[in-house]
């Protein structure tokens, strides 16, 4: 089932003048874009979702469902319907530092019954989310459309404006060209607006919200090689001073990465795709039998890695959550939880204010208060680890080796800890909006 997209006329909301009145619109078909909807619709509120693209089938990005979120789609009695699309658990992560193994995190130390990690392509859960809210009469979901600016009325946020994009005629399979297609200009009214729209959002910039950027030193080159015949257990990474490529497991392939100093993609475009194969196996020699697939720099993608956070999150009638509000790094791969966290904060604050058709900046600042904290933690924690895994750029080692065996010694002790800060985070949020009836 794919998720439905409806039109003006299908709410009786200013048909015919490209303009649609809601309680709040929601500029962002990810994670946290997702989830928002999906609860503020539950409650019986009208939600718009905008999504500038066809699909949510965009490869490289976050596919980690950590067990807090499992937790939260149990209280939604969304967890069992989810469990039984095709995705891996993973109960535990392991890395290879130096030659030796070790396990950084048990999720088997958590409480029951959300144990494991999921990693499932993104496009899956989206989709799985669509499904879910446009069973919801106040969901509507507008794919090819995207927020260009703010409706700003006596210096309050009253809404968006967005172009949607119409296929006339699909494209045919021996003439691409053949594809046309028409844009419109529409104006969604909103008692509130949010940019659940990514590092790059376009309407915090139009608020006029600036983040801080932290400083970077390290990148990533994704790509997706298959598994070799006789694959090791589950591997989160392999580090050395000869590189640290990531292996995601996503069953019979992997969703590979190598982290490169910062900018350093075209020097390695210039070396070659011999010499990328070549750091490839240095790095971690298991991948030797299946590098080879990789014959096109197109199949592999850049990820710029980015640190930042705004000082401010709101303005009236107006908020930024997940990558709009704060951009995090891969490492541990909380970046889509997070967004999902601040997406259940947001929901549980402002619910009931919508349906009295107010969204006060009290309860906007209250949100960032609330995850502003977590959020700064783990950007610290991040940066130190920036620091670290940077060392595989430069043709450092990680740590001296009796550090190494140290780790692995306190392994026990260390990797349920671990479990509970990565799987449930540094302030879990729980799902308190009321589900009400249209």
């Amino acid at each position: 089932m794919k998720p439905t997209t409806r039109t003006d006329s299908d709410h009786g909301d200013h048909a015919g003048d490209n303009t649609t009145d809601r309680d709040c619109v929601i500029a962002g078909g990810g994670p946290a874009g997702m989830v928002l909807g999906y609860l503020l619709a539950r409650s019986g509120l009208r939600v718009t979702v905008l999504e500038k693209h066809a699909d949510f089938i965009r490869d490289f990005r976050g596919d980690t469902i950590h067990p807090s979120t499992i937790t939260l789609l149990g209280e939604l009695g969304l967890r069992e319907r989810f469990l039984r699309l095709p995705l891996n658990r993973l109960q535990r992560m392991d890395a290879v530092i130096d030659g030796l193994r070790m396990t950084m995190v048990d999720f088997r130390t958590l409480p029951a019954p959300d144990r494991f990690l999921v990693l499932a392509p993104q496009w899956d859960f989206l989709n799985f989310l669509a499904e879910e809210a446009a069973t919801l009469p106040n969901f509507e979901l507008r794919l090819r459309t995207e927020a260009t600016g703010l409706v700003v009325e006596q210096g309050r946020v009253r809404g968006l404006r967005a172009t949607t994009t119409t296929a006339d005629a699909p494209a045919t399979e021996t003439d691409p060209a053949t594809s046309t297609s028409t844009s419109s200009d529409i104006e969604i009214r909103a008692t509130l607006t949010v940019a659940a729209d990514g590092r790059t959002s376009a309407l915090r910039d139009a608020a006029g919200l600036i983040p801080d950027e932290s400083g970077v030193p390290i990148d990533v080159l994704w790509f997706s090689l298959p598994k070799p015949a006789d694959p090791p257990p589950p591997t989160l990474a392999y580090l050395s001073p000869r590189g640290m490529v990531l292996t995601i497991d996503r069953g019979d392939r992997y969703q590979s990465g190598m982290v490169i100093r910062k900018g350093g993609a075209e020097q390695l475009r210039a070396e070659g795709l011999p010499a990328l194969r070549s750091r490839i196996v240095d790095a971690a020699p298991i991948l030797r039998p299946v590098v080879d697939t990789l014959t096109h720099w197109d199949q592999v993608k850049l990820l710029s890695v980015q640190l930042n956070r705004l000082d401010r999150w709101y303005r009236p009638g107006f908020v930024a959550i997940g990558d709009a509000a704060h951009a995090m790094s891969p490492m541990f791969g909380v970046g889509v939880n997070y967004a999902i966290q601040d997406a259940v904060a947001l929901s549980n604050a402002i619910a009931g204010d919508l349906a009295a058709g107010d969204a006060p900046s009290e309860a906007l600042a209250a949100v960032q208060r609330r995850r502003e904290q977590p959020v700064r933690i783990m950007q610290r924690i991040q940066r130190a680890g920036h620091r670290v895994i940077s060392r595989t750029t430069t043709g450092d080692r990680i740590a001296p080796r009796w550090v190494i065996r140290l780790m692995r010694l306190a392994g026990p002790v260390v990797r349920p800890l671990a479990a509970r800060f990565i799987g449930i985070g540094l302030r879990p949020e729980h799902v308190t909006t009321p589900q009400r009836e249209a």
